[in-house]
């Protein structure tokens, strides 16, 4: 029987999400919730309902696991614990600061509606946060080194179009080489945050905007630009289209370490991810743990858990034996 899928959100995650599911044959997609008029909503997949938000809980009973595509900001914190209360689901909740308190509320939610919950799925929060507890476990005596991008920032991007006089824009956030080299070289220097990225904007101003008062309210904006060096390109709508239109990520977790009884020895371990498209290859590790929800529930596990909690093997639609054989 295939694992039944609702998505809950179609933006570009929602998308993603879908076209995910088309290249997993135990899944089948059966909705796609939407605070847009459904009549508006075109899907890829035939034959799938497009269904107003506000009618969610009445498909509780035809849904195995909800995969829930909203906002970290202001979505998630609502979403994941009203729908944990009807649905086994996932999110993509990646403000890493608010994960605590932000698992409390899922938990409590998840528990009291007899179902599995699990937040913070995605490569940041999510496949790094494995990489890194990989390190720490082998490598106790060491230091975590993680890396973005190159790539495109869609929190800060959405910061840039915010300002006024700003009628679009992109932000990548990039690595600085000569820091990576330095911890790739197993140095283990202490890195600022200025040290480790640079930021790099590519804006499109409105017409008659002042560029000069733009330029100078990004470079000074707090928690976004303020603590990094920062470029700023002024270009035309065209120019944006033409050479910025993907949503490109990744980045590196690495883990420096020592071992011997003198720590005479180094070791580097190394996890990099190139993405030619960030929701989409979230939206895939978002499908993975779909299955591992669906599993840990039909054994009867309830409330909220995250990455750490999920046994690699619940991630695949192998079996025990095909995994032994094939991959082991």
């Amino acid at each position: 029987m295939s694992i039944r899928i609702g998505i809950f959100g179609y933006g570009n995650l929602g998308r993603g999400v879908e076209s995910a599911i088309a290249q997993n044959s135990d899944m089948e997609l059966v909705a796609v919730f939407t605070r847009r008029d459904p009549d508006t909503v075109k899907l890829r997949t035939a034959g799938v309902a497009v269904v107003s938000a506000d009618k969610v809980v009445e498909m509780a009973d035809k849904i195995d696991v909800m995969i829930i595509c909203g906002g970290s900001a202001t979505d998630l914190p609502v979403q994941t614990p009203a729908l944990a209360k009807s649905f086994n689901v996932v999110d993509s909740f990646d403000t890493h600061a608010k994960i605590p308190q932000h698992f409390e509320n899922v938990d409590k939610a998840a528990s009291e509606g007899g179902h599995i919950a699990m937040i913070s799925v995605g490569w940041d929060p999510g496949m790094f946060s494995l990489n890194r507890l990989f390190g720490n476990a082998i490598l106790p005596d060491g230091k975590d080194y993680t890396f973005w991008g190159k790539g495109v920032s869609q929190g800060h991007s959405d910061a840039i179009r915010r300002i006024e006089g700003v009628a679009d824009g992109k932000q990548y956030t990039i690595p600085v080489e000569a820091a990576l080299e330095a911890v790739r070289s197993g140095a283990d220097p202490e890195l600022s945050v200025r040290e480790k990225h640079i930021r790099e904007c590519f804006v499109v101003a409105k017409e008659g905007a002042d560029k000069a008062r733009i330029e100078k309210e990004i470079k000074e904006m707090p928690n976004y630009f303020a603590d990094y060096d920062t470029t700023v390109h002024f270009i035309t709508a065209e120019e944006l289209k033409r050479d910025h239109s993907g949503i490109p990520h990744g980045g590196f977790v690495i883990r420096s370490g020592k071992t011997g009884f003198d720590l005479e020895h180094k070791h580097i371990i190394e996890y990099r991810l190139k993405l030619d498209s960030n929701p989409e290859f979230t939206s895939s590790v978002l499908v993975a743990y779909a299955r591992a929800a669906y599993r840990m529930s039909r054994e009867g596990m309830r409330g909220c858990k995250t990455v750490f909690d999920v046994p690699p093997a619940y991630l695949s639609p192998k079996t025990g034996a095909e995994l032994r054989k094939e991959l082991l």
